[in-house]
């Protein structure tokens, strides 16, 4: 059996596993096997390459590679947004090998969503309906697909829903959590057994039910937050919420405080003289012991790119700190496209 053929080979043995599972509740359906088939095949493998330069590459590499899922009929493509920041060259892997030139739509700060579309028509492909996860009940049977090369299909389910923040500057009201977790998870689209998305792959969690589970899984971006933007993603580039201050951070909260554990080169927090190892105190003059507290205030500036006041531990001195915040996609080379 050739690799190809064997992939294909699991990749179905998973689907029908799903199916099976899925449908324990609901009897066999042949339209649920239908469905969830024209799913997978909308799953595309997604190739880019950096710009020379690209301050995104000192955390993420200048070569990256993950999947997406063909939302429209025109082929738009909808992925997890860091895939594609300041990329220069990008290319879709179909799941029938094909590999076609794309271009970079959209990436939404906010919800960490990105959009590209092919520069060739895709054949044979239909675009996945959207589902939604307002009603989704912890412990229902999911599927999760990669594409490109390594592509597979895989059963997971959900073990939490709930707020979550980044260290990186992040926080949405709601995420998805399922284990087991897929290893390639950057980018990678989670259907219902309808074939309905529900999410897009955005990391590898330790504790994906709750803060001390030691459960591994992955952490994925609900399409509930696409609904509202995506007209306004393809038409700017971008979205107006997007537009907020940004220090350069990377922070985690231990026992109450905010720590900062790294700090960007050339950020408004490195020109400012925080470093790893600060603790933030409070903001505007304002206490933040989360993350979700500390973003919030620095968002509610109605200035992307003003003044923000830091109260900071410094080893043991209490420091006000001025930091000049900007608009950080000012700061990062734009896809063509976008």
């Amino acid at each position: 059996m050739g690799f190809t053929t064997a992939l294909r080979s699991a990749a179905a043995s998973a689907l029908y596993l799903f199916v099976f599972v899925a449908a324990a509740a609901t009897g066999p359906q042949q339209e649920m096997i239908d469905a969830l088939q024209r799913a997978n095949q909308a799953v595309v493998g997604v190739q880019v390459g950096a710009a020379e330069g690209a301050r995104s590459a000192e955390t993420l590499g200048r070569q990256r590679e993950g999947s997406g899922v063909v939302i429209g009929p025109d082929g738009l493509i909808l992925t997890i947004g860091y895939l594609m920041l300041e990329a220069d060259a990008i290319q879709v892997v179909t799941h029938d090998g094909r590999t076609l030139p794309a271009r970079a739509v959209a990436y939404d700060l906010a919800t960490g969503f990105g959009l590209l579309r092919p520069l060739l028509p895709l054949r044979g492909i239909a675009p996945v309906p959207l589902g939604s996860t307002s009603e989704l009940a912890t412990g229902t049977p999911l599927m999760a697909s990669t594409g490109g090369d390594s592509g597979e299909v895989a059963l997971t389910q959900l073990v939490s829903k709930r707020a979550f923040s980044g260290y990186w500057e992040y926080h949405i009201e709601s995420a998805l959590f399922t284990s087991p977790p897929l290893r390639n998870h950057s980018g990678a689209p989670l259907f219902n057994q309808r074939g309905e998305l529900l999410g897009i792959g955005s990391l590898f969690v330790n504790n994906a039910m709750g803060d001390n589970s030691a459960l591994p899984g992955n952490m994925y971006v609900p399409v509930d937050l696409l609904k509202p933007v995506l007209a306004e993603m393809q038409q700017t580039g971008s979205t107006r919420i997007s537009r907020r201050p940004w220090l350069g951070l990377s922070s985690t909260e231990q026992g109450g405080r905010v720590q900062i554990v790294r700090v960007n080169k050339d950020s408004p927090a490195q020109e400012a003289g925080l470093a790893a190892g600060d603790v933030v105190l409070a903001i505007e003059g304002q206490r933040v012991s989360t993350l979700e507290a500390f973003y919030k205030k620095l968002w509610s500036a109605p200035d992307p790119d003003g003044e923000v006041h830091l109260t900071v531990l410094q080893g043991a001195d209490i420091r006000q700190i001025t930091v000049k915040a900007v608009d950080r996609m000012k700061t990062m080379r734009r896809p063509a496209g976008i």
